[in-house]
């Protein structure tokens, strides 16, 4: 049965719950992007994708300069669109037409410009880059909520961009008072 009073999950925060049953996301937080009726569309912000850094990807595709934001290590955005960069950033850098709105204050980039951009005085104010996203059908993610794959919260938004990857799981879920002490594997209905 699915979720019918699952409201858009745009600028949310997906934490994957134990017993999700799928290892790419165990202790996942997932910024949402895009939820409609046809699909979902976010990036995981806790998984690093190697041991790679920003400077690092932008050397190997041929961007010269020197990183002006926090030379982060790259995401593991999802397991979707492997070989393609996500930027997720501050709004202070926008271009109307590659760059989606996501809040007032956040943006999301997936096109070379924001990768020129982080070596250079345009360069938003704070930026992570991921490869690949993290992707649903429509009804999909509604599907996996209701088996108690994924709790839905505020997204704190610092969050995305704070160091310390190992530890965004447990401080998602205790911006809702919530530990991982808390969290049963096993699923149950009322």
């Amino acid at each position: 049965m699915l979720m019918e009073n699952i409201t858009d999950l745009t600028g949310k925060f997906l934490i994957a719950l134990p017993g999700m049953g799928d290892p790419r996301f165990e202790k996942s937080v997932i910024y949402m992007c895009s939820h409609t009726s046809d699909g979902s569309m976010g990036i995981i912000i806790n998984k690093a994708k190697g041991d790679i850094v920003i400077s690092d990807l932008l050397g190997q595709i041929g961007i010269e300069g020197a990183v002006t934001v926090a030379d982060t290590p790259v995401l593991d955005g999802g397991p979707v669109d492997i070989d393609r960069g996500f930027v997720l950033h501050t709004a202070d850098y926008y271009n109307e037409e590659t760059s989606l709105r996501l809040s007032e204050t956040l943006a999301l980039t997936s096109t070379k410009d924001i990768l020129t951009a982080l070596t250079t005085e345009n360069a938003p104010g704070l930026a992570v880059l991921a490869v690949g996203y993290s992707g649903w059908g429509g009804g999909q993610i509604e599907s996996e909520i209701a088996q108690n794959a994924w709790m839905i919260v505020d997204a704190k938004e610092s969050l995305i961009f704070e160091e310390g990857l190992d530890d965004k799981w447990a401080k998602a879920l205790a911006t809702i008072g919530v530990t991982p002490e808390m969290l049963s594997h096993v699923g149950g209905r009322a």
